[in-house]
């Protein structure tokens, strides 16, 4: 049904009128027929689902333009002003004329072409905004827009507003207007008995008619007429005056009492108000427009917000500043993934990360939890982190994290910044609910938000166009972007989509002091940030400086050999321009464990350090070292071994030692129920240092970067709806459309059954022709002899039908190789598969 009203609005054409131009375009098919191909290029390029699949000529296309799903996406993506014309169209009279879609938008243009405002006491309690606004000079812009768009067609005189977007834009009960109008008289009362409508046209004041549609429209007749109208309100009680100021605005609709009060009474029994129900009455649009004076909205918005910089900074600053934020995020993500290489947090069966596990992180990175959050998923994008599809499955660093801490440290931010401008996954999200009341989880379904990639480039795009090192107020910006996507539930989003923004553009180190810096800029305009980058980070250092607290300064960010060192042997107590490594028994153990001996540790640290090693420092690592090792754990279920028997009575004794299970099974072994993990792991919380063993009896060396994922794609950004089309595919869709179109408006010679009293008849406009397989082998090889065009009607393999103008050269084994004029190329088509042809007009051919 939907589909069949579509093709009538976009085939069947307007009677014609006196005042309707010979030609001007009488469907929105004649006015997309009549657009240039780069018209039509640009209107592919604005709804680029109008492309899927090419439309077989303007006609389909026109089709498939007024359909709901590819309306309502159209509408989704005008600025206010340009909605707000368009819901100015859809309570204008159809067709309109431009002068009354201004007067809607703008108020009437100069005094002598307007009767006066109505007397004061009917004026509305709120006023609308000014008229001069600038709504009639951007009115041609928004105009254009909603043409551009093939939303409206027509010539000025005769605007048309495509009757879906009507149909979603007009008021109605259900589905209140923004522009706060009700129904007009005529829907108000269409259910209205034949003699209620006399007695509201009689208490008006009017003569009585012979019909119900007469007296609606003398009814309506007063209510627009500005000469009449103020009288009528006049004589209204103040009580049924302030009612009106009530409802004026919106919403229209009240509700009532079975015996109203004597204002509304009064408003009632004079068609003021109508019912729709019987609690409920309703302003009709014709006496609102009047109490409005004419307008559609109380506050048109024809201007965007202008975002001006709030806050100056000098561009050097903005950019050192914005260095240290992307170093900062170097480190963060480092030291993120690292974290995960021995035991990564399990994946949840649901998928994602679960909440105790992005707590444990946001501790380990000493972050809140939404920023923790930001970092897995950017991580993630980057592909540097990924599940180990194991049995068990598990986060792990992927191969192309040992890759990427080989680059440079620019090159490594312009990945992690590449990764993260196109990513549809929305970090901010993390902890909400779905729409079944499911948390949505880090890592885990559900975040994709395919409008966040452009509210991100549409951010930094707003503050590229400010003055270099000037930050915007971020409430003005909002407001720019609520004015650009107004449509509610969009709006909501993008606000919401453009805070994460601005926080992760900071955090990131996009942005400088709320201002766009350099390698932001260089970003946005799709070249390598890195060379911008790289002289605004400090450079690596080899050193540090060891004091006698057990602390080690680095003073700057270390090179990878050293770095990787140190943060094994010692733990990060303090970030910044200089990190603090604090040495622990633990983190010296730990050293050990990944296969360093004591005097490895002490040349380490003689070679690296500008000052002295530090007696205290020298001291731990000589007691840790003596210590490690004497314990041996191995797997029975496991075991402990130990020379001396003193020892593993000590352990015995010990009552931390019970959960362990452990009992004697010779005077230097004892067995466990534990794993050895856990084994080594209650060992050491007992103050001991014990090292695992293999089978052999040999010490297991622990490497940091034993565990890696098999090789992993980077995640994939969800699109929002089809891609836009380049210019090739623009283009040849282009160019199929008008062969199309050629081919479907061909005149074609009338059937010679159908000229000699036949069966036979022409198709009608837009039918495939049907012939029989006999006329169709004859028709073809007559054309292929002559060397004419036929038009054919072809159904391919896939069972889509599509008309074609060909000239036939060859017809042999069952198909005809000829030229086709509405692909511009060369084919062969199966002869069975031509339900019909038909021959054109001599000067058609």
């Amino acid at each position: 049904m939907g589909t069949g009203r579509r093709d009538q609005e976009a085939t069947v054409r307007e009677p014609s009128s006196a005042t309707a131009s010979s030609s001007a375009p009488r469907s929105l098919a004649e006015a997309l027929r009549a657009r240039d191909d780069a018209a039509l290029a640009a209107l592919l390029h604005a709804r680029p689902d109008l492309l899927s699949p090419v439309p077989g000529d303007v006609t389909q296309l026109a089709t498939r333009a007024g359909t709901r799903a590819s309306v309502v996406r159209a509408l989704d993506r005008l600025d206010r002003f340009a909605l707000q014309t368009a819901e100015a169209l859809a309570v204008a009279p159809d067709p309109c004329p431009y002068e009354v879609l201004e007067s809607l938008l703008a108020g009437a243009h100069t005094p002598e072409d307007t009767p006066a405002a109505p007397a004061a006491p009917a004026a509305p309690a709120a006023p609308a905004a000014p008229a001069d606004n600038g709504a009639r000079a951007e009115l041609p812009r928004a105009l254009a827009t909603l043409r551009d768009q093939a939303l409206v067609w027509g010539d000025d005189d005769r605007l048309r507003l495509v009757r879906t977007a009507r149909e979603l834009l007009a008021p109605s009960a259900a589905r209140p207007s923004p522009t706060g109008l009700g129904p007009t008289v005529a829907e108000a009362t269409a259910g209205m008995s034949p003699t209620r409508i006399q007695e509201i046209v009689a208490a008006a004041g009017l003569p009585a008619t012979h019909d119900p549609v007469s007296a609606v429209a003398a009814l309506t007749g007063l209510f627009t007429d500005p000469a009449r109208m103020p009288a009528l309100l006049e004589a209204a009680p103040p009580e049924a005056r302030q009612v009106l100021d009530r409802l004026v605005w919106g919403p229209p609709y009240g509700e009532v009492t079975p015996d109203p009060a004597p204002p509304v009474r009064w408003l009632r029994d004079r068609g003021l108000l109508l019912p729709v129900s019987p609690r409920t009455v309703v302003l009709p649009r014709e006496v609102a427009l009047y109490l409005r004076g004419g307008l559609a909205h109380r506050t048109p918005e024809p201007l965007a917000p202008q975002v001006a910089a709030q806050h100056e900074h000098r561009p050097q600053l903005v950019d050192a500043n914005a260095a240290g934020q992307a170093l900062a995020a170097l480190a963060t993500v480092e030291e993120l993934v690292k974290s995960w290489e021995q035991a990564g947090p399990p994946v949840l069966r649901s998928g994602g990360l679960s909440v105790r596990d992005l707590k444990r992180t946001a501790a380990v990175l000493g972050t809140d939890e939404p920023t923790a959050a930001f970092w897995v998923e950017l991580a993630h994008a980057a592909g540097l982190l990924a599940s180990d599809g194991e049995a068990d499955e598990r986060y792990a660093p992927t191969p192309a994290f040992d890759d990427w801490l080989e680059l440079p440290p620019a090159e490594r931010w312009s990945a992690l910044a590449a990764a993260w401008l196109p990513a549809t996954r929305t970090a901010g999200m993390v902890g909400e609910q779905d729409p079944k009341g499911r948390v949505l989880a880090a890592l885990g379904p559900g975040l994709d938000r395919s409008g966040a990639p452009e509210v991100r480039r549409r951010v930094l795009e707003l503050l590229a166009a400010l003055p270099e090192g000037g930050s915007p107020d971020p409430e003005v910006l909002l407001d720019r972007l609520a004015w650009e996507r107004p449509v509610r539930g969009t709006s909501e989003l993008w606000a919401r989509l453009a805070r994460f923004a601005l926080i992760e553009a900071e955090a990131l180190g996009v942005t400088g002091r709320g201002a766009l810096s350099a390698p932001g800029r260089a970003l946005l305009e799709h070249r390598d940030p890195a060379p911008l980058l790289a002289p605004l980070l400090p450079e690596p250092v080899d050193h540090v400086l060891l004091q006698a607290d057990l602390t080690a300064v680095a003073p700057g960010p270390l090179r990878r050999p050293l770095g990787d060192v140190l943060a094994v042997l010692a733990e990060v107590e303090s970030k910044g321009g200089a990190t603090v490594y604090r040495f622990t028994p633990g983190s010296v153990r730990r050293a050990l464990d990944a296969g360093r001996t004591a005097s490895d540790l002490h040349a380490f640290l003689a070679e690296h350090s500008t000052t002295p090693v530090p007696q205290p420092l020298a001291y731990l690592i000589d007691d840790v070292a003596r210590r490690h090792g004497h314990l041996r754990v191995g797997a029975a279920s496991s075991y402990v071994r130990c020379d001396d028997d003193g020892m593993l009575n000590e352990i015995l004794a010990d009552k931390r030692s019970a959960g362990l299970g452990l009992r004697r099974l010779a005077p230097t072994v004892l067995a466990a129920q534990a794993d050895p993990t856990a084994l080594l792991d209650g060992l050491r919380a007992m103050g001991y240092a014990p090292a695992a063993e293999s089978h052999t009896g040999d010490v297991l060396v622990a490497r940091a970067d034993a565990r890696r994922t098999p090789p992993r794609a980077r995640p994939v950004p969800v699109p929002e709806g089809p891609p836009v089309p380049d210019e090739t595919l623009l283009g040849a869709a282009v160019r199929a459309i008008r062969a199309g179109d050629h081919a479907a408006t061909a005149v074609r010679k009338e059937p010679a059954g159908a000229t000699a009293g036949g069966s036979a008849a022409a198709p009608a406009p837009g039918e495939l022709p049907r012939t029989s397989a006999a006329e169709t082998l004859a028709t073809v090889q007559a054309a292929a002899l002559t060397g004419s065009a036929v038009w054919i009607g072809y159904v391919n393999a896939d069972g889509a039908a599509s008309q074609r103008v060909i000239a036939p050269v060859r017809v042999e084994g069952g198909f005809v190789t000829g030229y086709d004029h509405t692909a511009d190329e060369v084919r062969t088509y199966a002869l069975h598969r031509i339900t019909g042809v038909a021959e054109l007009e001599e000067e058609h051919l």
